[in-house]
């Protein structure tokens, strides 16, 4: 469905809009912060019964990096993804009331991930260039 593809790029697009609004260095530690706590998304029964707690422990020295590395957050939120994209095809969704939460997620932390890739611009950078100051 339509929806299942558009919801996840506009909010991923909103969260890159706010996020890129926040100041340095508070930027990249709220980040590693929300990616540390993504990483727990499925511990209450994503259906992948014990082997759910893996994904935390393979995932958390990659947002302890994260509080001074962006390239360690989008390898955190790829990990997310690839989380997302196993639960998509054989786990249970994220959301329980939305079968498709976990495909969801999986382009929203794909499309996140990028712009952590890119050094996670400000916001406030491309209105100044905009601007002409």
């Amino acid at each position: 469905m339509l929806a299942d593809w558009v919801g996840p790029v506009v909010a991923a697009g909103v969260f890159v809009v706010l996020m890129g609004l926040v100041r340095e260095p508070a930027r990249r530690t709220v980040n590693a912060v929300i990616v540390a706590g993504a990483s727990g998304a499925y511990l209450s029964g994503g259906g992948f019964g014990v082997w759910e707690v893996l994904f935390p422990i393979v995932a958390m020295p990659f947002a302890y990096a994260g509080l001074h590395s962006y390239r360690s957050i989008a390898i955190a939120w790829l990990l997310h993804a690839a989380w997302d994209f196993a639960h998509h095809l054989w786990g249970g969704p994220i959301w329980p009331f939305l079968p498709t939460s976990s495909f969801g997620c999986l382009i929203f932390d794909s499309l996140i991930a990028v712009w952590f890739f890119l050094g996670a611009p400000s916001m406030r950078a491309r209105q100044r260039v905009v601007r002409g100051t």
